[in-house]
This record gives C-alpha cells, structure tokens and sequence, in this order.
C-alpha cells in the first residue's frame, strides 16, 4: 500500500541526486524522463471511467487493464443476456477493487513517475 509520506520522500531524494549530476547529465536526465513521465490529471480522468480499466493502460500495465476491460464487457453481456444479477454483481465488484485507484490517482502517478526517474537515474 502507497504512503503518501513514502513517496513524497523518495520524490525528494531523487530531486536531490538529479541536482547534484553533471549538467550535461542533468540534461540528459531531463531530455529523457521527460517523455516517459505521466500527468496525474490524464490519469485521473481516465480514472473517471475506472470500470474500464483505461488507467492502467496509460500507466503500461496492459494485463490489469485488459481484465478490467474484459470484465466490464462481460459484466454488460450478463446483464443484457437476462443474467443482470450476475452482471451486476461483477460490476459492483470491479467497482470495488478500482475505488482505491479512483481516490489515490494523484499518489499512483507521482510513485509511477518516481521510478521511471528511478530506472532514468540507474541507466544513466
């Protein structure tokens, strides 16, 4: 489970290391990350319609993503098939499991951008 606390710190200490590079690295650091990192409003947004799983692909967790997705069309197909309390009941299910996600977007992010610095920093 994510710390807020956690991951501000460990934002902190990798701003630290990045200031004390090398300019040249420095900017090399920042020529890199910058394309890797996410926006936590992109994500947020796609958070909105977290039943789908739209959120993870932007993260590249692709095999979460694609089970939320497939039980989304699966929940739709239960309840038009004439077996809506299943449907339902899946929905309600999946429902669950990404509220934690819905509220935390901002924190997820941040702690997915700390280690895409993380690994820029390792290769660098």
């Amino acid at each position: 489970m994510l710390k807020k606390e956690d991951v501000a710190y460990q934002e902190e200490a990798l701003r630290l290391i990045v200031r004390d590079l090398p300019d040249e690295t420095r900017k090399a650091f920042y020529q890199s990350v910058k394309k890797k990192l996410k926006d936590p409003d992109t994500f947020a947004v796609l958070n909105y319609l977290f039943i789908t799983g739209l959120h993870h692909f932007y993260l590249g967790h692709w095999l979460r993503g694609i089970f939320n997705l497939v039980g989304f069309v699966l929940a739709v197909a239960l309840a038009i098939g004439g077996l809506w309390p299943f449907g339902l009941a899946l929905f309600v299910l999946l429902s669950v499991t990404e509220i934690y996600a819905l509220f935390r977007s901002q924190l997820i992010v941040q702690d997915y951008n700390n280690k895409v610095m993380e690994m820029t920093l390792q290769k660098l």
